[in-house]
């Protein structure tokens, strides 16, 4: 019997490889609003960061979710974003 294969994608936060189901998803839609998807379904653009504030944090400082998205993100976004985090925790 074959083991079935786990999908792997990079934390932009530690640069990191890990499983899918341990990220949490940022979605930009067709509208251009980025949020986090804490289910892993809304449509859109996606890009992955571990479930932790530390990881956020550096991918923030790096501008990683900018560069992933092509566009810049208001701070707004990233407190709202870091606010869902810590009550996800």
């Amino acid at each position: 019997m074959q083991s079935r294969k786990i999908p792997e994608r990079m934390c932009l936060g530690c640069r990191q490889m890990k499983p899918k189901k341990e990220l949490i998803r940022a979605v930009k839609n067709k509208e251009g609003e980025i949020s986090l998807d804490l289910t892993g379904r809304k449509p859109g653009r996606g890009a992955y960061i571990c479930n932790s504030v530390d990881c956020f944090k550096k991918a923030r400082k790096s501008r990683s979710l900018e560069k992933a998205f092509s566009s810049k993100i208001p701070e707004e976004i990233y407190d709202a974003m870091e606010g869902e985090l810590t009550s996800n925790e």
